[in-house]
């Protein structure tokens, strides 16, 4: 008797088809992603075991995604996790979803704590709005001589970052606390890094709904002209930052002039500018003047 199930090329072709007459920017890419996390399969294995039957209650787990994602759900939301420079990081309501785009900043601290590290021989950075722990923990990774605390406004955010640093080994080195900015903050660090609200709070609504509808707003809104954040970070910044310390932000596309005048207002000097994937300014890297 013949095999009568779906293929599993079937399967992500016709999600594939129905992402697209939905019109979803990138069909092809989000159906590739839910069948490999749903079928446990790396992207090339997509391909190379398209040929095969597929298992009718993962593909019942499919179908149930799909149904999802064309209810706008992201698709990383869906599968409830995301890598993110190499660490498969849980995501919860209380959290943003990493992006590739953060990785910029962490690439462009990384020289710094490198060059911190060796001075020093031990590193502590702080990581504020740490959400999935994805900025800190994925420094920690690439700095063995890095301790980190990850802070937050939410409880729930900080379970989510502790059972990350769990998941990728990186507990011994990581610790949360909850509060505002630097409100539950003591010490001093060689680094500190942020990933704040920086959107408007007019341009909020206008976002697309899976960014709009799925990550919490309160790591969205940077008020009326996307600042207040920055003018939090920058009030405080220097005294707990040690004199040769580095601090490093994510900000948005059109805030490299606003942002820099905020910080070298507050004891800073720019240091290095860094530009993402689509070439629009990303990540600022300041040192204290002096």
């Amino acid at each position: 008797m013949s095999d009568t199930r779906p293929t599993i090329g079937a399967l992500q072709a016709d999600a594939r088809r129905r992402f697209a007459e939905a019109g979803l920017d990138d069909p092809a890419a989000d159906a590739k992603v839910l069948v490999a996390g749903i079928f446990g399969l790396s992207f090339t294995e997509t391909v190379t075991r398209r040929h095969e039957a597929a298992d009718a209650a993962l593909a019942a787990q499919l179908e149930n995604a799909v149904t999802l994602r064309l209810a706008r759900r992201p698709v990383h939301r869906i599968l409830g996790e995301r890598e993110f420079y190499g660490l498969p990081l849980a995501l919860s309501p209380a959290t943003l979803e990493p992006r590739a785009d953060t990785e910029i900043l962490v690439d462009s601290m990384l020289p710094h704590l490198r060059r911190l590290a060796e001075k020093h021989r031990t590193i502590d950075i702080l990581d504020m709005g740490t959400g999935t722990g994805a900025i800190c923990l994925a420094l920690l990774q690439e700095c063995p001589a890095a301790k980190g605390v990850g802070s937050d406004i939410s409880e729930e955010a900080l379970s989510t970052a502790t059972a990350n640093a769990v998941r990728n080994g990186l507990a011994d080195r990581f610790e949360t606390a909850e509060g505002s900015w630097f409100a539950s903050i003591s010490g001093c660090f060689h680094a500190i890094v942020s990933n704040p609200p920086y959107i408007n709070t007019e341009v909020i609504a206008t976002l697309a709904p899976e960014v709009r509808d799925f990550d919490p707003v309160v790591a969205l809104d940077g008020g009326w002209d996307g600042l207040d954040a920055y003018r939090a970070i920058a009030v405080d910044a220097a005294r707990f930052l040690h004199d040769d310390g580095v601090l490093g932000l994510e900000i948005g596309f059109d805030q490299r002039v606003s942002v820099t005048a905020l910080f070298e207002a507050a004891g800073f000097r720019l240091i290095e500018a860094a530009r993402d994937y689509g070439h629009n300014d990303r990540a600022l890297i300041f040192a204290k003047i002096g």
